[in-house]
């Protein structure tokens, strides 16, 4: 097992370590405004498949490029139509995936033997700093074990991948705390693959006609290849099973506490004082961003309360919060229950 290097964010110095670490073919952890991101060099296939090693991630699950300058992109992908413009005019940096065909640089272990690429330009001035210094596009999905809750500090890094990768940059708790938006160009009209903070609604204001991939709500169908992480497989879960409730929160709350052996709660706040079994808050109920940005650290906390069954109510499918539905619906493997 190696030693895993603590870093700052704040010290020059390791910045550079991070970026030399990189450089070398190693792996770190770096924090980003979605969640912490498992970085390696994005043009070393080598590098890139000790992410999937590390992670025991699916190898068909296809990793996200980060750059730090908008003209990286061009180097990565056969051609950037006026959309993909129009959108990093808008939304880069910032947490917003574009899926184009990719130029030949990019090897088939950050592909996953897609004939396309998902790159993103990342607004955490860490995350830049690294890319800037190491010279490279970073391939870094999130910093967990596959199927993990996703980290939204280092110190999740740390308890999920210490003594498996070289080093944790420290840069604080996630601002947005859910993964990127993933739309596709690479189709006609664009596609949604997994909803984040930047919303449908804002795509559609952007460029018009765009499609909700199925698999945003349902499971993937069977036999078909993932175009985006998070699409695929059960993701996010803590040790309990999770089970949403779809209904008001009289109708939530009064099915739990009918329900108490061996439960417990993810609720909303204020809701845990009207619950008759242990309780994890993440957010209030009118605030689906409060949700995005607390939802992972709620999650890991759940394997604190000892419980089998954790249930939870299920959100709303606007704005953010269907990027907090689309996360609560794979931790739970599509278990819903109507009341």
């Amino acid at each position: 097992m190696k030693q895993t290097e603590l870093l700052s964010a704040s010290r020059p110095e390791d910045i550079r370590t991070a970026a030399r670490i990189l450089r070398e073919g190693g792996l770190v952890g770096i924090p980003t405004e979605t969640v912490y991101g498992l970085a390696a060099n994005a043009l070393d296939g080598k590098a890139c498949a000790a992410i999937f090693a590390a992670k025991g991630r699916p190898a068909d699950n296809p990793l996200i490029v980060h750059i730090s300058d908008i003209k990286q992109l061009y180097t990565l992908v056969r051609d950037v139509p006026q959309e993909a413009e129009r959108l990093a005019s808008l939304y880069w940096p910032g947490p917003l995936t574009i899926i184009l065909p990719k130029a030949d640089c990019i090897p088939d272990e950050v592909s996953a033997g897609l004939d396309t690429v998902a790159v993103r330009f990342p607004s955490h001035p860490a995350a830049q700093a690294v890319i800037r210094e190491s010279g490279l596009p970073l391939a870094a999905p999130s910093a967990n074990l596959s199927g993990r809750p996703s980290p939204t500090t280092a110190q999740h890094v740390l308890h999920d991948l210490g003594g498996k990768i070289d080093a944790v940059l420290d840069g604080g708790p996630c601002s947005v705390g859910l993964e990127s938006t993933v739309v596709t160009l690479a189709c006609r009209p664009p596609r949604l693959l997994r909803p984040g903070g930047v919303t449908l609604e804002q795509l559609r204001a952007a460029l018009g006609e765009v499609v909700l991939d199925p698999a945003v709500l349902n499971p993937l169908a069977a036999g078909a290849q993932a175009a985006s992480p998070g699409m695929k497989y059960k993701h996010y879960a803590p040790k309990a099973s999770v089970i949403l409730l779809d209904g008001t929160r009289e109708a939530y709350l009064s099915y739990v506490n009918s329900h108490t052996e061996g439960a417990g709660a993810l609720c909303y706040a204020g809701d845990e004082e009207a619950l008759r079994v242990p309780t994890v808050c993440y957010g209030s109920e009118e605030n689906p961003a409060e949700q995005a940005q607390e939802l992972f650290d709620a999650l890991r906390r759940l394997d604190e309360l000892g419980v089998s069954t954790v249930y939870a109510r299920l959100p709303e499918t606007s704005g953010v919060g269907l990027a907090v539905y689309n996360r609560l619906i794979r931790a739970a493997g599509f278990e819903v229950i109507t009341l």
